[in-house]
């Protein structure tokens, strides 16, 4: 057989959604549709706040006092190269070349993303699974300039520690989960490598993992993406982009309005 036609991936694209849909529905049932309303609120509330504060990166895209962008860093296994059209981004899921490129700038301090993740995470994430978009999820640390911390830039190396250790969406998730209740806060290291524990990493793989924290193995490749972001003047986070369109952030959060989206490009 061929590639799947348009009509196949369209019709994919509205079972998941359809699916998402149901498990939405007996959350709302389980936890109460006035949680839901508040959380939906909060990342479009939110990341309209994040956009009237951003970015207050210096002209480098970086803070001074952590590394400076270096495209010749290394990078984690499988994160796009410098000349790529999506610079930085780490890929996830199954798609290929013959479905739209669904990017997402994400801080990992940012509470708007955060409460994205809950309300929306798992059908975007789905989507990418089941082959219907190319995920590319943009990490920015624009926050560390606006509350005072590197602990964006930190968390981000943290996670191509963990790229590499084959926990791409795994500690990607446990990041958000333990997001700080109080924006500012930040994670310290020992946190970071702390939300690695449950991973079902080897002692060996765990080691190595804290070493690369330790080290900030992956602070430059932080600091690159961080910059990307800067230059490319995008308004706040999160921020989504299909096949290069702006992505309204409640479009994000509504798997059955995302995954429409979708099946109309591809």
């Amino acid at each position: 057989m061929g590639a799947k036609s348009r009509r196949d991936r369209a019709a994919e694209a509205r079972g998941v959604a359809q699916a998402s849909e149901k498990r939405r529905e007996r959350m709302v049932r389980f936890i109460g549709g006035a949680t839901v309303v508040v959380i939906m609120a909060a990342i479009i509330g939110v990341a309209i706040f994040a956009s009237s504060n951003s970015p207050s990166n210096d002209a480098s895209g970086s803070l001074s006092g952590i590394v400076q962008p270096d495209p010749e860093a290394a990078l984690p296994v499988g994160v796009l190269a410098a000349d790529s059209t999506t610079p930085f981004g780490v890929p996830y899921g199954n798609g290929g070349a013959d479905v739209p490129v669904l990017e997402i700038w994400e801080d990992f301090q940012c509470p708007a993303c955060g409460a994205l993740e809950e309300v929306n995470g798992a059908g975007i994430e789905e989507l990418a699974e089941e082959g219907l978009v190319q995920l590319i999820y943009r990490p920015t640390a624009f926050l560390d300039a606006n509350l005072g911390n590197d602990s964006s830039h930190r968390a981000i190396g943290a996670w191509g520690c963990a790229i590499d250790a084959g926990k791409t969406i795994e500690f990607h998730n446990s990041v958000y989960d333990n997001q700080p209740a109080e924006e500012g806060v930040g994670f310290t290291d020992e946190e970071l490598v702390s939300f690695a524990s449950g991973l079902d990493l080897s002692d060996g793989d765990l080691a190595t993992f804290s070493q690369c924290v330790t080290d900030g193995t992956y602070l430059a490749w932080a600091a690159n993406s961080n910059q990307e972001f800067s230059t490319s003047q995008i308004g706040g986070t999160p921020s989504g982009f299909l096949n290069g369109e702006a992505v309204g952030t409640e479009v994000l959060a509504d798997q059955v309005a995302l995954a429409d989206l979708v099946a109309s490009k591809s």
